[in-house]
């Protein structure tokens, strides 16, 4: 229906190319528009709170960019104001809505891996590791901390820990480090060369609510990988392995199967009684990360019809905002820092 953006061509343009009726360049007129229902939050994440709850008191629908807010207290009070109008809301963590991350899901729900032992999780990318690239302004605000609130913890790992929990449950408790490999940049709305606040690097430890162990590493400086994200979990009877190149596959391992055919096996999740798969191509035909986000759309809209809220919602969001202040809190005291719990 319409789009907005701050800089007027811009968001001309974009209306023109994916057919927009109409743009605004400022927001509360977006929200002020009787004829504008739901809002697409896609903004900075210094950004989200003060669009949410004012969207939320104008009685709109959310869809919010992850992660949900600067830190948990500004997506604390996010929760509070979507509660308060009782408004269907969403975060786009869309990894939940990869075919065969779902086909994990069920498994682990079904029991097959039995009681989880370990979990690990890596999301790489080299993007930032030119010291002449600068900070902050439209394109390179995930390196201002002002407007980003961290780096890789919110930016990477927030989508790591979301599926985590999703697939095992709470977590409990971190230890954490973090390293800002550049320390100075250029900032490009100053043109001063400017302390860096983010983490270019975290690796963590996790230990869960249902006792299994975890670990968790992201990077911006891993030379080679543009976007590896993969996670492992290791259970009493099966393990299972995703790899976001090869996302429409699910590795898995049965300890339980005959011993002379025992090993890993690949699931090509293209068939129509997998996950989401009945909606696309004939079986084998395999469907991209956009896809992703049409599930998520396409679930959001079927919770509105079925009265059955889609989720992520904004408590899940909280939730993972809850690990990533205990990371970034771990890495500064150098301790073991307990993780709040949403209620």
């Amino acid at each position: 229906k319409a789009i907005c953006a701050r800089n007027a061509d811009n968001a001309k343009a974009f209306a023109g190319k994916w057919g927009y009726e109409s743009i605004e360049t400022d927001w509360r007129k977006l929200i002020e528009r009787d004829d504008i229902d739901l809002i697409d939050i896609c903004t900075p994440n210094n950004t989200h709170a003060e669009i949410a709850i004012a969207a939320a008191q104008a009685g709109k629908m959310i869809l919010c960019e992850k992660p949900l807010a600067l830190n948990a207290p500004e997506a604390e009070k996010m929760v509070a104001a979507v509660e308060s109008a009782k408004v269907p809301n969403m975060v786009w963590y869309n990894y939940r809505r990869c075919p065969a991350v779902v086909l994990a899901k069920q498994l682990i729900d079904e029991g097959k891996l039995g009681r989880i032992f370990h979990y690990r999780a890596k999301f790489l990318q080299d993007w930032t590791i030119n010291p002449d690239l600068p900070q902050g302004g439209a394109a390179l605000w995930r390196l201002d901390v002002k407007a980003a609130g961290s780096g890789v913890t919110g930016d990477l790992l927030a989508h790591c820990i979301d599926t985590a929990m999703w697939l095992n449950g709470t977590v409990d408790a971190v230890s954490a480090m973090t390293e800002t490999f550049i320390k100075e940049r250029k900032h490009q709305l100053t043109g001063k060369v400017e302390k860096v606040g983010i983490d270019d690097a975290c690796a963590f430890l996790a230990r869960f609510s249902n006792g299994a162990l975890a670990t968790f590493e992201s990077t911006r400086y891993a030379r080679g990988h543009k976007a590896l994200y993969t996670f492992e979990i290791n259970g009493e009877h099966a393990s299972i392995f995703w790899d976001l190149h090869d996302l429409h596959r699910l590795q898995y391992f049965d300890h339980r199967d005959e011993g002379r055919v025992r090993g890993w096996r690949s699931i090509h999740v293209s068939d129509g009684d997998q996950p989401y798969m009945k909606n696309w191509w004939v079986p084998g035909l395999q469907i991209g990360y956009e896809h992703s986000f049409v599930h998520q759309v396409a679930d959001f809209l079927t919770g509105l019809a079925e009265r059955k809220p889609a989720r992520p919602d904004f408590k899940d969001g909280l939730a993972t905002d809850y690990v990533t202040d205990a990371v970034l809190k771990s890495a500064r005291t150098g301790q073991w820092e307990k993780v709040k719990k949403v209620k």
